[in-house]
């Protein structure tokens, strides 16, 4: 028997629970949500939205059990399920909302990650990595002044003055007539 996948991460068996139980109250809570929104005439309209927490916690019991189970099955962390806890909060349901968002955030750590890659064969047997030594930026180089030509000692002619140009009067802006009654 491997023994590398028999000892799971705390934060595994964590979400391993928290799944379980918010499947669990999501199986109750989309049941009694059903039969009260099914009581009243206008509710028939709104079961389609009951029926979420009801599937979602059919679907979280059985990832939870394959999480839970030993020797542990290759099985992705699902991320998809904590979403659909999370968007629970349409039927109500805060207990679900929080698991979801307590899973999101399991989900991103280092030892979960690591562990679902081995358990998954994703993760490839540790290689000694040489480090790259980082590469030093160049130095910009700067443009080379332009040479200036030498002003010469006494220009022979200056050239004549521009004439102004003649000024114009601004003219009156013109008035739109409004018509009275429309």
């Amino acid at each position: 028997m491997n023994t590398q996948f028999t000892e799971k991460p705390t934060l595994v068996n964590v979400i391993a629970w928290m799944t379980l139980a918010s499947g669990i109250v999501n199986l109750f809570w989309g049941l009694g949500l059903s039969l009260t929104v099914l009581a009243t005439i206008i509710g028939v309209v709104c079961t389609p939205f009951t029926i979420l927490p009801t599937i979602l916690g059919i679907f979280e019991i059985i990832y939870a059990a394959k999480l839970m189970s030993n020797p542990p099955q290759t099985v992705q962390p699902s991320t998809t399920i904590a979403i659909l806890e999370v968007v629970c909060v349409l039927a109500f349901n805060i207990f679900s909302v929080v698991v979801g968002i307590l899973a999101l955030v399991f989900y991103n750590d280092v030892t979960v990650r690591d562990y679902f890659a081995r358990l998954n064969g994703t993760l490839a047997p540790a290689a000694p990595v040489t480090p790259v030594p980082p590469v030093e930026p160049t130095p910009a180089s700067e443009p080379e002044p332009t040479p200036v030509a030498p002003e010469e000692a006494a220009p022979a002619e200056e050239p004549p003055a521009p004439e102004p140009a003649p000024e114009e009067t601004p003219q009156k802006p013109k008035r739109s007539r409004k018509v009275a009654g429309k």
